[in-house]
């Protein structure tokens, strides 16, 4: 299908019959009247700094409440989920379907019989007349879009469905599991959501000794809470997915080394995760750390540090918290580990 023009939501609801006071210029591109042809992704709005508002597609995020920064980074499902690679939402008014559908239909390129059912379900009554010209105003005609950052994954061919028709404040139809809801926004944010990258302060801090208990811990106030609101405006319907951090992981980048707890999972306790070292704990054993059995030589060990962040959502309808699959996000640093050195007397 080819490229139409891009038209602002302000253009969009006024073909439809309706007029709004006022169009923030964050919504400069949500459709009815995307750029193309049902499967492409549009981003658009504030961009600066990481990013307040965008629009993708027919999807309105709110970033600010969201992590920023050259370190900041996606979270990864624990598991093997991940969000919608493709969904449906509003896309054209009945006159902007027209002027999409129409050309394809007189360049001929598509097979006469292809164009021939086409235009029988658009046009010609079975089920659509003249593209429900007769209900501008009323509703929208829905198509699929891809996730941004999507665009390659088997999953976006998964949005097969014809072009449909859905009234002002109707359910979109039950047999499109596809379609936005604040459940599918919700999963859309998640994929929106920057984490700081993790690095644990250490003690001792510049390089550690053979043998001996290195102590770990993370400053919960560095790795607050994050969230991003996904919405529609079109719909009235949003979600907010909110991601916090519950745990750090400790690899030691060796096998030749021990951590604290022995699963290496330091849990958050209060407003951090491990306890600093203070003077006196030097024969105590950390609650959250590592020791190396063996020294790094000229090199330093890769010590990872993977918070797991909980991550749920509400929004529209929904009154308690729904929870959604952890996320992770690491760093690695150089940890150096020298030999103690015996003194001769």
């Amino acid at each position: 299908m080819p490229a139409v023009a891009r038209t602002s939501v302000c253009a969009a609801i006024l073909a439809g019959g309706i007029v709004l006071a006022s169009c923030p210029a964050a919504w400069a591109d949500i459709v009815p009247g995307g750029d193309g042809g049902g499967s492409e992704t549009q981003v658009d709005g504030g961009k600066a700094g990481g990013g307040i508002s965008a629009t993708a597609g027919a999807v309105v995020f709110d970033r600010s409440n969201n992590g920023a920064g050259q370190t900041a980074g996606p979270v990864a499902a624990a598991s093997n989920w991940t969000p919608p690679a493709c969904y449906y939402a509003p896309k054209y008014t009945p006159e902007q379907l027209q002027k999409t559908l129409e050309p394809i239909w007189q360049a001929e390129s598509t097979g006469y019989q292809w164009d021939a059912e086409q235009r029988d379900r658009y046009e010609n009554g079975k089920p659509y007349k003249d593209f429900n010209k007769d209900k501008a105003g009323e509703g929208y005609w829905w198509d699929s879009y891809v996730t941004q950052g999507r665009e390659g994954d088997p999953g976006a061919l998964d949005c097969e469905a014809d072009i449909f028709w859905v009234d002002t404040n109707d359910d979109p139809p039950a047999d499109i599991p596809q379609a936005i809801t604040p459940e599918i926004l919700a999963q859309l944010a998640y994929a929106e959501i920057r984490v700081p990258t993790t690095e644990v302060d250490l003690a001792p801090a510049n390089a550690t000794k053979v043998n001996l208990p290195t102590w770990a811990w993370l400053d919960a106030a560095k790795f607050k809470r994050v969230s991003v609101t996904a919405s529609v405006p079109l719909l009235g319907v949003q979600a907010t997915t909110t991601a916090e951090p519950v745990s750090v992981k400790i690899d030691p980048g060796t096998a030749d080394a021990q951590t604290y707890p022995a699963s290496g999972v330091c849990e958050l306790a209060g407003d951090r995760i491990g306890e600093p070292y203070a003077k006196g704990k030097a024969e105590q054993t950390p609650p959250c750390g590592v020791k190396y059995l063996r020294s790094s030589g000229n090199g330093s060990y890769q010590l990872r540090a993977t918070v797991t962040w909980k991550i749920h959502w509400t929004g529209t309808g929904v009154d308690n918290e729904q929870t959604l699959p952890d996320g992770e996000f690491g760093g690695d640093q150089d940890v150096i580990v020298q030999e103690i050195q015996a003194v001769n007397r």
